[in-house]
């Protein structure tokens, strides 16, 4: 009877497993687990999903906020991802382009108010009507059509980075100068290259402050130090 009972009985727990699994075998719970566990931990739903939000945009006008001393990055990298602008800015001839690398106006009149008499006109008469001309000036160096002209590398030599400081340079506050950057081009099979003439920091970002050479007599574009070939970066000094 004792034997005759388990046997009973298992018959009865093999039926009932049939039933729970909707008469069929043919997939395991076991097997479905253990298949699981071969990719990791199993997600759960109680919790909502964890996303990355992203980066904070900013709006703040940079010559807002206070000068540091830290020197900008210039090496060749760098230098020709800040001044992508710049170079399109030239093949296009487009000032409002160009204006996303040029120096920031509200910076120039901290640097400027009690040196100059008109710090606003200055900026204004002066520093971006002759970059707009010189914008004008370098495209009509690549040729034409001017877009065709293909960006070669944009170098410096970081030995003549240099602090400027306060006072000097008519400026009531110091940054860090860079002169005389090289552009090198291809048009029409030829390699050239021209410069540009005067970069400077705020805030640990290069600007372009002077496109072609200052100081000059007259109102017209002017290249700096046009070359065949890649050229050479310098010379130095200067403000």
């Amino acid at each position: 009877m004792a034997v005759a009972g388990v046997a009973l009985g298992v018959v009865v727990l093999a039926v009932l497993a049939v039933v729970v699994l909707g008469g069929s075998s043919a997939t395991s719970p076991t097997r479905a687990v253990a298949a699981s566990s071969t990719t990791g931990p199993t997600t759960t739903t109680s919790e909502p999903p964890t996303t990355t939000q992203p980066p904070a945009v900013t709006t703040t006008d940079p010559g807002l906020l206070d000068q540091t001393t830290t020197e900008p990055p210039d090496d060749a990298t760098s230098l020709s991802s800040r001044l992508g602008p710049l170079w399109t800015a030239i093949q296009t001839g487009s000032l409002p382009t160009g204006m996303a690398v040029f120096f920031p106006e509200s910076a120039y009149l901290r640097m400027k108010t009690g040196v100059l008499p008109n710090p606003p006109g200055d900026y204004r008469d002066r520093l971006v009507a002759l970059y707009n001309m010189d914008l004008g000036t370098y495209q009509a160096a690549l040729g034409s059509p001017a877009t065709s002209a293909r960006l070669l590398a944009i170098t410096a030599d970081p030995a003549i980075a240099h602090w400027v400081p306060p006072g000097a340079c008519a400026n009531t506050i110091g940054y860090w100068h860079l002169p005389n950057v090289r552009i090198a081009y291809s048009a029409n099979g030829t390699e050239s290259s021209f410069g540009v003439f005067s970069l400077i920091s705020w805030r640990g970002v290069w600007y372009v402050v002077h496109l072609g050479p200052v100081p000059r007599t007259s109102g017209t574009g002017l290249l700096d130090l046009p070359a065949a070939g890649p050229g050479t970066p310098g010379p130095g000094g200067g403000c």
